[in-house]
């Protein structure tokens, strides 16, 4: 293992470990700023995600966001390739996919020009640290040579890191919502 992939494998268990504690006590209402921040662009399409684990939730947001516009969940079609988006609502019906991720099971095929990321860790720069597939990093990078796409990052404010070990392929966020506040990265 390199110096680099050791450097993320323990920033990776530091910030699941204080994911894992955020959301043991994490409040009903954890994704209010995010709701708030998606009212700034109704109708703009956008993808979010069905939490795994220890992920903040960020379906509250998203259903309020459905009302006014298209809202995609990510699709992983093949390892080592970008994610596609499949149309979401509150109601529609959901399948287990790759990984054991919730995916809408049927639906339009969608483009976001905003994709709600889900984190291990970040930090203040707009440095995010995934589970280490380089899904959301190929497919931002994928869709930003198409159109300006806003990435942003949702996470408990407790998964701020200082600094994070990040590689020329990793795609910044534009912006951080926690449960606590939005955060414009300097």
């Amino acid at each position: 293992m390199s110096d680099l992939a050791a450097i993320k494998t323990a920033a990776r268990k530091a910030g699941f470990e204080r994911r894992k504690q955020a959301f043991e006590t994490a409040h009903p209402a954890q994704s209010s700023y995010l709701s708030e921040v998606l009212a700034g662009y109704r109708g703009v399409p956008l993808s979010g995600y069905v939490p795994m684990r220890t992920e903040i939730d960020p379906l509250p947001a998203l259903g309020e966001a459905a009302a006014h516009g298209l809202v995609g969940m990510p699709v992983i079609k093949a390892k080592a390739t970008p994610l596609d988006f499949r149309e979401w609502t509150p109601e529609c019906a959901m399948q287990e996919g790759t990984f054991g991720a919730w995916i809408p099971a049927t639906g339009e095929w969608i483009e976001p020009e905003i994709v709600i990321v889900p984190l291990v860790a970040f930090d203040r720069k707009g440095g995010r640290l995934g589970y280490g597939g380089g899904f959301y990093d190929r497919t931002l990078e994928r869709l930003r040579a198409r159109r300006a796409t806003l990435a942003i990052g949702f996470a408990f404010a407790s998964q701020e890191a200082d600094d994070l070990p990040l590689e020329l392929t990793d795609q910044p966020l534009d912006m951080i919502v926690t449960e606590a506040g939005v955060i414009t990265p300097r």
